[in-house]
C-alpha cells in the first residue's frame, strides 16, 4: 500500500493498523470518520513512530491515544 498518497482509505488503514499494534482496550473510540482528510501528513507522521516501537509503555500508549484525540475532527 503507498501511504504516499492521501486518501481517506489510507488513513483508515493506518488508524486501523495503530489501534491493533498499539493492542487497545477500548478501540472504538477511535474510528477513522473522526479524521478528516487534511490531518493526513499528522496521522501519517504518528502511524510511522508508532511502526517502528517495538513495544509501548502506559505513558507510551496514553500519550499516543492523547494525540490521537487531539487530531479528532471537532
Amino acid at each position: 500500500m503507498d501511504l504516499s498518497t492521501r486518501s481517506l482509505e489510507n488513513m483508515e488503514f493506518m488508524i486501523e493498523q495503530m489501534k491493533k499494534k498499539l493492542q487497545l482496550v477500548n478501540s472504538g473510540i477511535i474510528q477513522a470518520v473522526d479524521y478528516k482528510l487534511e490531518q493526513y501528513d499528522e496521522i501519517k507522521e504518528l502511524y510511522d513512530v508508532v511502526m517502528k516501537m517495538p513495544g509501548f509503555t502506559v505513558r507510551d500508549l496514553e500519550g499516543i491515544v492523547e494525540e490521537l484525540g487531539s487530531l479528532k475532527a471537532k
